[in-house]
């Protein structure tokens, strides 16, 4: 059956599309409200995406075991309600005239933290509402929504600010907030209970998250090639822009239409997702994705103005797909592949890893552009991306076609496990009219 028939996960989709495309909006609306509003510095500024994702590293691990504990499902509508309050304080304080940069500070710290819990729990819950062999179509469609959203939420931001002040922007993202709360709820699909022992010391639960991630071959592989991508991506990124500007000659206009396009490699990444893995089978279609992709950034430093403008965009759309496309790939091959029990806590070691390199890799970029000047950073950066696929090569992906299947005992069965699936369904449908 098509996913587009799962009514659940036709609600899950909905309310991640708008409050995906709330926070694109807000990764914009924010360090506008910054500079426009309070003619914040551009170390301020920077600050400002530090603190976004600076949870990540302060309470990364310690979510992924609070989460193992917890019904996801609640922990996200938590989630989505707080932010919504947190991001709604900005345009009330800028009406009152109480706005600051303490306050725009404190809003991204506690929503990035938000986001670390709500991004783990999510993690978790999907493969509660969706069978393993639908794994990687419902990952392709969730991020596919994310890349559209990276693509048409910075213009929305844009035109929302020059409408209603960059502050009243805001409010897209907490109507997205609200959404994502309201869609969770209408689910019907009950939870199973969580197998972690409430009882277990946090810090043991986190060990034993960290020991199955770094004893895990194919884990330890991908964690380790996750965060030295990152330093790549997130450091040519971080001075693309003024690349683009000083070093290019574009004007601001040219710099987002250019960004804008590079940027559709994500909806080609989701789309191909699942096709590539079918076809070449999961492990070689995620070494195609490091291997083949990624040295393409090496064409963004040959940029220039006139035909060779081409160059930066066939580097970000390959880019962008490769990334993407694994990012499905991975996502399902470990939402299949852990233990249930331990699902939340490996998530969120590996995004600690993953994203914990993301102001690294910004810090790395800004350095090497002062210290080298901008092309010849661009080169050294873009040249780590290029090898960083050659780690995948020390673990046994090269081996496989596939990436393999859970060789654990899986979790205790649900009640209903053993039923006939018509049987599961009706009995899950009593269950929640129960419920409710």
């Amino acid at each position: 059956m098509s996913l587009l028939r799962h009514r659940d996960f036709r609600l899950l989709w909905i309310g991640q599309a708008g409050s995906t495309f709330g926070a694109s909006v807000t990764s914009v609306a924010l360090p506008l409200v910054a500079v426009a509003t309070l003619d914040a510095s551009t170390f301020q500024v920077a600050l400002l995406t530090a603190a976004a994702w600076l949870p990540w590293l302060l309470v990364g691990l310690p979510a992924g075991a609070l989460v193992d504990r917890l019904r996801c499902r609640p922990v996200m509508v938590t989630c989505d309600l707080v932010a919504a309050l947190l991001f709604a304080s900005v345009p009330v304080a800028g009406w009152l005239g109480a706005l600051s940069i303490g306050h725009l500070l404190a809003v991204a710290l506690a929503g990035g933290t938000v986001s670390v819990f709500f991004k783990t729990a999510y993690q978790v819950y999907l493969p509660t509402l969706l069978d393993r062999a639908d794994l990687a179509e419902g990952n392709a469609k969730l991020q596919g929504t994310e890349a559209v959203a990276q693509v048409a939420g910075p213009g929305a931001a844009g035109l929302l600010a020059s409408l209603v002040g960059a502050a009243t922007a805001l409010l897209a993202d907490v109507l997205g907030f609200l959404c994502s709360a309201a869609c969770l709820l209408s689910i019907r699909s009950r939870e199973p209970r969580r197998a972690a022992d409430p009882a277990a010391g946090l810090g043991r639960q986190i060990a034993e998250g960290v020991r199955f991630t770094a004893r895990d071959p194919y884990l330890r592989v991908l964690t380790v090639w996750g965060g030295v991508s990152n330093l790549g991506l997130i450091g040519y990124q971080a001075i693309l822009v003024v690349f683009l500007v000083r070093e290019v000659g574009l004007g601001p206009g040219a710099v987002g239409g250019l960004v804008a396009v590079m940027s559709l490699g994500g909806v080609i990444g989701a789309a191909i997702a699942t096709t590539l893995s079918r076809r070449l089978g999961s492990a070689r279609a995620l070494l195609l994705c490091a291997l083949g992709a990624e040295p393409f950034g090496l064409l963004i430093p040959m940029t220039a103005p006139g035909a060779r403008l081409a160059l930066p965009v066939l580097a970000g759309v390959v880019i962008g797909a490769g990334v993407v496309a694994g990012n499905v790939v991975k996502a399902g091959f470990r939402q299949a592949y852990v233990p249930h029990r331990l699902l939340g806590r490996v998530s969120v070691t590996m995004q600690v890893v993953n994203l914990g390199t993301i102001p690294l890799g910004a810090v790395l970029g800004g350095a090497l552009g002062t210290a080298l000047g901008l092309r010849p950073a661009m080169w050294v950066i873009t040249t780590g991306l290029a090898l960083s696929g050659l780690i995948l090569l020390v673990g046994p992906l090269r081996k496989r076609r596939d990436l393999p299947e859970p060789e654990h005992d899986a979790e205790p069965p649900e009640p209903d496990a053993e039923l006939p699936a018509p049987a599961r369904s009706v009995r899950r449908e009593l269950l929640s009219a129960a419920e409710r």
